[in-house]
């Protein structure tokens, strides 16, 4: 029966009767302040850590853990606190406050004794406890673990001797904080499974995503067990972490590499010593990003497999397309290490990549032509000095339009070979015909360089669409007038039409011209002929009196022939 009546008060919530109990009654519990949330009870067998004030009935203090700075701790149930005591602190929940007031058959009995403190307790003396609990655990207790919030997607969880970096809150099981990752603004980072960290902590961490967050309830002897930590974690505690995971990787780990999307054609891929442009978004694991190229504008470019970036990424790097996008992940050994680098990346951090591939190319790389249409018939294509319209797109490798011939209201002439277009495309326009269309890729050593242009990227692989439109054939540099055969020979008589033994500019134009017409001379195209002509006509026109007589051309062709001997020796 005395059990049962005990059971009964140990259920009371409420307020009790206020009279004392008589000598043979049990202890009498008020159960003042009870949390809302109550997972868990003190049962015999029990260990407890708790805070009191011990009274008389009159209210007379005879002993406090409280003033003394430290909590009681002990083993419920088994006879190491008086009976009365024992059985007031069943049933309690961590947090939960009560008054436990115990007949002195419970206590001290017939005889009295001596409180902690040195206090005397009279004989046949009731006592009030009021009571905190603030632990509780069991020798039987195991590390538990409860999911907080997880990612969608867990490819990986933690396993013994990765090495992860997390942020944590630590409590007491009371809720009493006693460390923080957060308010020093740094991760803790460490090995798993390899006693960095204590039993529990090493037990708790264990199957874990990048991303999640999860609740670790660690008990005394799988932590600080009755040592304690300084003065923030007492003897005997049970320890509450909530982890959020950060990063995680092994030092085995080598880069991991996700292909997002690749171009229908792909007919070169990168390899070591080629020079690459490209685009990135640079994350850590738990998805909070430290650099972006689109951010800038401008891609990031540099060779592949020499060193000029961090290994991985040397690595990650070959074996691309253009136009190919890509993840990268990058463990710590194979990026920035333990240092890190500045307040951009911490120390050990796991770097992903986003990678869009913009273009490529070799240094020694030359142009590259593909002949996409082209007349049946082509019995005269361009070559040097000769002048050419022609019509063109110029874009990038990723089909950025730069610049166009349609946005003009007339194509371009050029005389090829005279430096008036970048060389790639002064080279890729020749050998073509009237008619005739190509693609023409152009490397940037051959086109506008590590410099860039107006509205070209630096050290840009260009795509130029062609087309030629007209063909003019031209003279070699230095020349105004060629023969396409052999010329007269003796040649003053030729060129006196009249044969009075002189040749006035009127009649040296007449004569030119039936050359050109007849096909076997040549004015340099898209200058001006009567200008060409007259200003020929001048240089044999020795003594300026308006004709050319055989003296003065043969003067001019010694004085020619000459020179020439002279640029020999």
């Amino acid at each position: 029966m005395e059990s049962i009546f005990a059971l009964i008060l140990l259920c009371v919530t409420g307020t009790h009767v206020s009279s004392s109990p008589g000598p043979l009654e049990d202890v009498v519990i008020d159960r003042y302040d009870i949390p809302r949330v109550c997972p868990r009870e003190v049962q015999t067998g029990d260990f407890v850590r708790y805070h009191y004030n011990g009274t008389f009935t009159d209210g007379k203090k005879f002993d406090s853990s409280h003033e003394r700075g430290a909590p009681f701790s002990g083993q419920v149930g088994l006879g190491r606190l008086i009976t009365g005591l024992d059985r007031g602190v069943q049933g309690m929940c961590v947090n939960e406050r009560r008054k436990v007031t115990v007949p002195p058959h419970l206590a001290y009995g017939s005889i009295g004794g001596l409180a902690p403190d040195g206090d005397v307790i009279p004989a046949d003396t009731v006592l009030v406890f009021d009571v905190v609990l603030l632990d509780i655990w069991n020798t039987e207790d195991k590390v538990q673990t409860r999911t907080l919030s997880k990612p969608e997607s867990c490819k990986r969880l933690v396993e013994a001797t990765d090495f992860i970096r997390y942020h944590y809150n630590g409590t007491l099981l009371n809720g009493v904080p006693f460390d923080s990752s957060h308010s020093r603004n740094g991760t803790y980072d460490t090995y798993v499974g390899m006693g960095y960290l204590i039993k529990g902590m090493d037990e708790g961490l264990i199957g874990m995503c990048v991303g999640e967050t999860r609740t670790i309830i660690i008990p005394p002897f799988l932590a600080y067990e009755e040592k304690g930590y300084g003065t923030v974690i007492p003897s005997q505690a049970t320890l509450v972490f909530e982890v959020f995971m950060i990063d995680l990787f092994n030092p085995k780990d080598d880069i991991a590499v996700v292909v997002k999307e690749v171009p229908k054609t792909c007919t070169r891929k990168t390899v070591v010593g080629d020079y690459i442009r490209y685009h990135y978004n640079g994350t850590f694991q738990d998805g909070s990003g430290f650099d972006t190229s689109y951010q800038r504008n401008s891609t990031y470019n540099t060779y592949i497999g020499m060193g000029y970036v961090i290994q991985g990424m040397d690595k990650a790097l070959q074996g691309l397309c253009i136009g190919e996008k890509r993840r990268v992940i990058l463990p710590p050994h194979m990026a920035y290490g333990e240092k890190g680098t500045g307040d951009l990346i911490p120390g050990s951090a796991v770097l992903v990549f986003d990678i869009h591939v913009i273009d490529f190319h070799n240094p020694k790389d030359l142009i590259e032509i593909k002949v996409t249409s082209k007349p049946e018939k082509c019995n005269l294509t361009s070559e040097v000095d000769d002048l050419i319209q022609y019509r063109y797109n110029c874009s990038l490798m990723d089909g950025t339009l730069l610049y166009s011939s349609d946005h003009y209201e007339n194509a371009p002439i050029t005389t090829l070979g005279a430096n008036k277009v970048i060389e790639g495309l002064d080279e890729g326009l020749r050998g073509m015909c009237v008619g005739e269309k190509r693609v023409v890729i152009v490397p940037p050593h051959l086109g506008h360089g590590e410099n860039g242009a107006k509205g070209v990227p630096s050290s840009a692989v260009l795509h130029f669409e062609l087309e030629l439109l007209d063909l003019q054939k031209g003279v070699p540099d230095g020349y105004m007038f060629v023969w396409l055969g052999d010329s007269p020979d003796p040649l003053f008589p030729a060129m006196d039409l009249n044969k009075d033994l002189s040749v006035p500019l009127e009649e040296f134009t007449a004569f030119i011209n039936i050359q050109v017409a007849e096909g076997t001379g040549r004015l340099r195209p898209g200058m001006d002929a009567d200008g060409i002509i007259k200003d020929m006509f001048n240089n044999q026109d020795r003594n300026s009196d308006g004709k050319i007589v055989a003296e003065e051309l043969k003067l001019k062709v010694e004085e020619d022939s000459d020179k020439a001997r002279h640029e020999e020796l």
